[in-house]
């Protein structure tokens, strides 16, 4: 017998024990163990990678909401300052007519208040101009009831 010989027996001694104790099934059970748990990481990652596009989305759509809401905020914000702005507007207006109107009257006032001046200054002169020339002519008692008669019938005349 030769090298060979054992050789080959001890390789089938060695793959009878393995047999025996049954090597081939732990190592095939090691591996689909270790199958089984690439599987599960596999699948586990899957899941995570499909939570993590489902969050994803969710922010983009909330963030598209959020700058749709921001824009509806800020065109609202427009339409106010608009509306406020037309509103100082008109009531710049109103105080410009209110002022314009009272400027009118005071003008109104200080013609009336000018004419009725000029008036009473005329009247005063008149009366005068009329006692001076009614004096002139007339003299005694008669000059002054026809004075006062002048008088009177002239601030009637001119009021």
């Amino acid at each position: 017998m030769d090298a060979t010989f054992w050789v080959g027996a001890a390789f089938l001694v060695f793959v009878g024990v393995l047999f025996y104790f049954k090597v081939p099934g732990m190592l095939t059970k090691a591996l689909d163990d270790r199958s089984a748990k690439i599987s599960g990481d596999l699948e586990q990652a899957r899941q995570l990678r499909e939570e993590a596009q489902v969050l994803l989305a969710t922010y983009e759509r909330k963030q598209r909401d959020a700058l749709a809401e921001a824009e509806e905020i800020i065109a609202h914000a427009r339409e106010e300052a608009l509306r406020e702005a037309k509103i100082a507007a008109e009531k710049l207006d109103q105080a410009i007519a209110r002022r314009q109107q009272a400027a009118l009257e005071k003008i109104a006032l200080a013609e009336s208040q000018a004419e009725a001046a000029v008036r009473d200054a005329a009247i005063e002169i008149a009366i005068g101009a009329a006692t001076a020339i009614v004096a002139a002519q007339v003299k005694g008692a008669r000059a002054d009831a026809l004075i006062d008669s002048a008088t009177a019938d002239l601030g009637r005349l001119l009021n």
